[in-house]
């Protein structure tokens, strides 16, 4: 049984798609926040219970995050029955650093860290969202994963281009791409004179790594990204050692 979730919503769009496509081949279920909690991360509610709701045959919104919803449904709702998470799809890209923000990937690290296969979807796109294409390219990944499993300790980041499938190039396994923003902040003041602050970076170029999520994406591919969830720097340890030791 697959596991989609994400963290646009349960009414989102991108996940009716992906719902849609895979129940075409696998059993699905669907549980999912009960509103919008994008940029949320790996935040786990804690400090209060969690309340489901059956919206209809296989739809579950939660009232927490996509992280809580991939706990209770792999620990709780459908305990051992749960083979794949599949987050998404997203709307706009979950590429470079900002998948450390990112709660659709955040959900799919859930997953893997209660040792289910994952993997992450999203569409690089701010308007106008064509689903069909990122939801297509999901359905041969969960296809492929099913079939081969996937490298230990590892979920994949999947960005997709916001075009048609007949446009799109292929696909290409990929790093984590760099980013660079503007550091703008916008300070305003409320009818009350008190001020309050929008934080409004924006992203002004990337680094040109020549085999980044950001490249493949601008050259028409999907961008398949392993990630692992092992944050350390094993090139500064040798200089920890040498200069803090």
């Amino acid at each position: 049984m697959i596991l989609v979730t994400n963290d646009d919503g349960i009414h989102s769009e991108g996940l009716i798609t992906l719902y849609e496509k895979l129940s075409k081949e696998y059993k699905v279920v669907v549980v999912a926040p009960d509103r919008e909690r994008s940029a949320i991360s790996r935040a786990l509610t804690l400090f209060r219970p969690l309340r489901v709701n059956e919206i209809k045959e296989n739809f579950f919104s939660i009232d927490g995050t996509p992280t809580d919803c991939v706990n209770l449904a792999i620990n709780g709702l459908f305990k051992g029955k749960i083979g794949m998470v599949v987050s998404g799809i997203n709307r706009g890209g979950n590429l470079a650093e900002d998948i450390t923000y990112s709660g659709t990937v955040s959900a799919a690290m859930e997953g893997l860290l209660l040792g289910v296969p994952s993997i992450a979807v999203s569409v690089v796109a701010r308007e106008d969202f064509i689903f069909d294409t990122a939801g297509e390219v999901a359905l041969q990944i969960v296809r492929k994963v099913f079939k081969r499993g996937l490298p230990f300790d590892t979920l994949l980041n999947i960005n997709v281009p916001n075009i048609p499938l007949n446009e799109l190039n292929g696909v290409k396994i990929t790093r984590m791409g760099k980013k660079r923003y503007s550091d703008n902040i916008m300070e305003k003041t409320d009818p009350r004179g008190k001020k309050y602050y929008w934080l409004a970076a924006e992203e002004t170029g990337y680094e040109k790594f020549g085999n980044s999520d950001i490249e493949a994406i601008k050259d028409g591919y999907a961008s398949i990204t392993p990630i692992h969830l092992d944050l350390t720097n094993y090139s500064a340890m040798e200089i920890l050692e040498r200069d803090f030791v």
